[in-house]
């Protein structure tokens, strides 16, 4: 492992992605083909941030920055004081509070840049554990984090014992286009999870628990199931009066035939085509903006790294 030199300099990229997939609550994540960008230079002098995209003039450009705090929280596990100089440009495509993994992408990069900064490969299997692992806790939940580190459909849970995050990413049927319905409105994750209760009936959660298990085999196998495998009843009806419009188009996109859910928190609306045109899938208003980015098959990766004498 490498010490700190001013003039080395790293670029990750990390995708968006979308969570839960319906029943898949705080388990089941997507990687999406748009992306956020990250490049840092030690400096030797101090820290500079600017960010240009979603976010610019929004977040803050100090030690309170989403990247850098992350950065600072792989440094710590590497027992390793951060450099006293750091030029972070963070480029973000990742539209902001709107269900699409702004926030997981942020941490992963940070996360990835520091690792990156130290040493050399950061796509080994230890590497991406450890990214996954913490990513997850200052998250909260690994869902939308392990699908931005590793890329294509994942599926994470804890261990019996709490002590830490595993991450499987089953093969997707290729078949399978996700489509996304992007509001203006936006809302943060914090109000969205703090409309969910404590508890659920039993009768949800066992039905939940039937279509997460048939989730898995139409992401992989039958997509000709995605319909009744994308129903939710722990989350999604909850969190209704957060995001009416969002329920609203994903009740009229079901009743049509649709694999629709909500985003991870939303508002933004998730629907899991087998189709590669988005047009025939719903009369829109011009409330929602369309996208078919595609799936993401890799996840957070460095795109260029350098080291100089002088900055």
């Amino acid at each position: 492992m490498q010490h700190f030199s001013p003039g080395r300099s790293v670029s990750v990229r990390v995708p968006a992605s979308s969570a839960n997939l319906g029943p898949g609550f705080d388990s089941i994540g997507l990687a999406l083909g748009v992306y956020d960008d990250v490049e840092a230079t030690v400096t030797g002098d101090e820290l500079q941030i600017t960010v240009e995209g979603h976010g610019a003039g929004e977040v803050p450009v100090d030690d309170g920055h989403l990247v850098w705090r992350s950065a600072c929280i792989m440094w710590a596990a590497l027992d390793l004081t951060p450099p006293k100089g750091l030029r972070l440009h963070c480029r973000n495509e990742i539209p902001h509070s709107r269900g699409l993994g702004s926030s997981a992408a942020a941490i992963v990069a940070g996360m990835a840049m520091a690792l990156a900064l130290v040493q050399e490969d950061i796509d080994d299997a230890e590497s991406l554990a450890l990214i996954n692992r913490l990513a997850a806790d200052a998250e909260g939940h690994p869902d939308n984090s392990s699908a931005s580190v590793y890329g294509g459909c994942t599926i994470s849970w804890a261990d019996d014992h709490g002590r830490g995050w595993q991450t499987i990413r089953p093969a997707l049927h290729p078949q399978i286009r996700p489509v996304l319905f992007v509001p203006a409105a936006t809302l943060s994750t914090d109000k969205a999870r703090a409309a969910l209760g404590a508890s659920v009936p039993l009768s949800a959660a066992a039905s939940t628990a039937g279509r997460a298990a048939l989730l898995t085999e139409a992401l992989t196998r039958s997509p000709e199931l995605l319909l009744p495998a994308t129903r939710d009843w722990l989350h999604q009806e909850a969190r209704r009066p957060a995001y009416e419009r969002s329920m609203e188009l994903v009740d009229r996109l079901r009743q049509q035939g649709h694999a629709a859910t909500i985003s991870g928190a939303g508002p933004a609306v998730l629907v899991l085509s087998t189709t590669d045109h988005a047009d025939p899938i719903a009369e829109l208003t011009d409330e929602w903006r369309v996208l078919t980015p595609g799936v993401a098959d890799a996840g957070v990766r460095v795109v260029s790294r350098s080291v100089a004498s002088t900055v």
